[in-house]
């Protein structure tokens, strides 16, 4: 068991990732990462993570064409507000993009509400389907080879590596296409994409068990380390309830809607931003892990640092989805990518 366990976050053994959205991926001066979410490989090419990340909007997007910057924003906008926005978005001619470039932070809450009023969509989903950023895997490693595969490296070039020597990060970049995402359940499939087999063959996966638990069983949560996002850390949870579950989640463009069905209470180790998280179950018999659920929300029941739980992000109790919710659905999904 414990070569199994220090394989879920070993390096070179881990199927432990992020995803992150990138803007502007191959001007590398204005390459830009937001979104950070844990996710994690179940098997050729299929990424795992959760979908409340999708949904929020995000006030501000980085840059846009010039063409879907006239017709989708100024077109909408008063003269007050095309002035505001000239100033804050500037033209490249060698590009024909607009790009934020705000530099009175006064300026900032009137260019959210002049998006705002005129219902532009910010959302992260709306962004991908926009083009105007795209989700793509980070996978990092301390040495320069792939999966110690310098062969590898051939496959890579500016625009989906580089080297980040303060953090000690060799940073491969891969292409995601969001598959489905299931917003009750709050899961959400990518598919990689434009990547040759021979290196998505090189990552680790995650086999996945579709058993439901009950109270008292235990999982092993696999997140990033508290330090860094470099590193991984695996805990111990315990199972301490089941829930049917049932809370409102506003979204004013797509109408509002519910989170709902079968989750577990867990209690454990949490560390803020670990949504996305794998949860293991181990087989005795097998001597192996199988990803069970996934770690959805953390549940309001807060540790209390001298009394004061202001910036206090660590929590008692977790919400997961156990996998099994969208058992059928992910199946169909990855037979059906895998038949075209």
């Amino acid at each position: 068991m414990k070569d199994q366990l220090l394989n879920l976050i070993e390096e070179q053994t881990s199927p432990l990732f992020r995803i992150m959205s990138v803007f502007n991926q191959t001007e590398h001066g204005r390459r830009n990462f937001e979104n950070n979410i844990i996710a994690f490989h179940i098997g050729n090419g299929f990424v795992l993570s959760v979908a409340h990340n999708l949904k929020p909007e995000t006030g501000l997007i980085k840059s846009m064409t010039e063409a879907s910057y006239q017709a989708d924003i100024i077109a909408h906008c008063t003269p007050d507000e095309v002035t505001l926005l000239n100033r804050c978005y500037m033209l490249d001619p060698a590009t024909n993009k607009r790009y934020i470039n705000i530099t009175d932070q006064n300026d900032v809450k009137p260019t959210i509400d002049a998006f705002k009023r005129i219902n532009y969509d910010t959302r992260w989903i709306t962004q991908y389907q926009r083009r105007i950023c795209s989700p793509v895997l980070i996978v990092q490693f301390q040495e320069n080879e792939f999966y110690g595969d310098a062969t590898l490296n051939h496959h890579f070039n500016a625009d989906n590596y580089f080297h980040e020597p303060a953090a000690g990060a060799h940073t491969y970049l891969l292409s995601l296409e969001l598959q489905k995402a299931w917003y009750s359940e709050d899961i959400a499939l990518y598919r990689i994409i434009n990547t040759d087999q021979v290196i998505i063959d090189k990552l680790p996966v995650a086999e996945i068990s579709f058993e439901t638990l009950i109270p008292q069983d235990s999982l092993y949560c696999i997140q990033a380390a508290p330090s860094s996002n470099m590193g991984r850390m695996i805990n111990e949870s315990r199972i301490e309830g089941i829930l049917d579950h049932h809370a409102k989640v506003e979204d004013r463009f797509d109408g509002n809607f519910l989170r709902t069905g079968l989750r577990y209470l867990l209690k454990g180790y949490f560390r803020f931003g670990s949504s996305g998280a794998p949860y293991f179950l181990y087989n005795n018999e097998e001597n192996s892990f199988k990803v069970n659920a996934i770690q959805s929300e953390a549940c309001p029941i807060q540790l209390s640092i001298k009394n004061d739980k202001n910036g206090n992000f660590q929590y008692v109790n977790a919400i997961a989805s156990p996998l099994q919710i969208i058992q059928a659905e992910l199946e169909e999904e990855i037979n059906t990518e895998a038949n075209v």
